[in-house]
């Protein structure tokens, strides 16, 4: 890997491409045809951040903590039920249909965990990377489309030769390469990578994560790049917000925060990467707190069944999220 004093500094003096504004989506809690209607789990509650043109912005916390449902809710795989999806600052994304859809959604790719079940087994690497622009309003031809298919392989570091073969026929570093080849397809403004290398080898992860840093530099890409490893979210990214339960608990300059984190929450996942004895001294985690009911939306901290310094106020009151210095943002009633 790469010096992580070489990485470029936070990009909020550049222009924005997505601004978030209060984006909330719950889900039934209850599935089914006859499941009943009025428990939730409140996935996304009140998320606001703002990615800038050539910035890696980093959504880091637990399995579960409604990172993912951030992320599809910018490419209108999810619905919000209320909020503001800037694009551009001029382009209200939750309002966009039909053609002008198909166009924000070339602009903004998403490349998913697990290629393996991203990637259709029955098509070849060619069919593949060509299917996002062969529906697309700039289909360039057949030819030239496989063309442009080539070069973005030879560019993740695979061959020409490998357009006609299939998924199954690669590792999992490889398939990667390939996802990451075909959201590049398109020429995107922004990139969502949702935990990329979260199931590859330390070994495959440090390559996979050079090669985006190369990307971005060659493509002056945006990300938005979602983990659960503290680490790897520090190495590539200019700022991160840390959520827990739906909720945006901290944000600030990546490069900074290992040693100006304040929030609880962010204590606890640095000294998880550690190994720190401060995991062993947290309040067991009960089964119910695994997730928000309708009657617990907004009513005190989400935090503080776990926080070792929360006091009554914190289960009564909710708090907002404040900016303690430039750039620096918290939830927290004790701070």
């Amino acid at each position: 890997m790469t010096d992580l004093k070489n990485q470029p500094d936070g990009k909020q003096g550049f222009p924005p491409i997505l601004t978030v504004s209060g984006l909330r989506k719950r889900f039934n809690l209850e599935a089914g045809f006859f499941a009943r209607f009025g428990t939730f789990v409140y996935a996304v509650n009140d998320i606001s951040f703002t990615i800038h043109e050539n910035e890696s912005y980093g959504l880091v916390g637990e399995s579960g903590c409604g990172k993912t449902s951030t992320a599809r809710l910018l490419v209108r795989m999810y619905e919000a039920d209320s909020g503001s999806i800037m694009y551009r600052d001029s382009t209200d994304v939750l309002r966009l249909e039909g053609r002008d859809l198909r166009s924000y959604r070339g602009k903004i790719k998403y490349v998913f965990q697990d290629p393996a079940r991203s990637l259709n087994p029955r098509k070849n690497i060619c069919e593949i990377l060509t299917a996002g622009s062969r529906w697309s309003l700039s289909w360039p031809g057949k030819r030239e489309a496989r063309e442009e298919a080539a070069t973005m392989l030879e560019e993740v570091g695979l061959s020409k030769n490998d357009l006609e073969r299939r998924p199954s026929e690669f590792s999992g570093g490889q398939r990667q390469r390939i996802s990451i080849a075909r959201g590049l397809m398109m020429k995107p403004e922004l990139l969502i990578c949702d935990e990329v290398v979260s199931a590859l080898d330390v070994s495959i992860q440090g390559q996979i994560l050079n090669l985006l840093l190369d990307i971005r530099q060659k493509h002056s890409l945006s990300f938005l790049f979602i983990a659960h490893d503290l680490k790897v979210a520090c190495y590539f990214c200019d700022r991160i917000g840390v959520m827990y339960r739906g909720e945006l608990m901290e944000e600030a300059e990546a490069k900074d925060l290992y040693k100006s984190a304040l929030h609880p929450y962010t204590k606890l996942l640095f000294s998880s990467v550690t190994g720190n004895e401060v995991l062993q001294n947290l309040p067991e985690r009960h089964a119910h707190d695994a997730v928000i009911h309708s009657s617990a939306a907004g009513t005190g901290c989400a935090f503080a069944s776990r926080c070792p310094v929360a006091e009554e106020k914190c289960f009564r009151e909710h708090p907002g999220i404040k900016e303690v210095e430039n750039g620096h943002r918290i939830r927290c009633l004790m701070i």
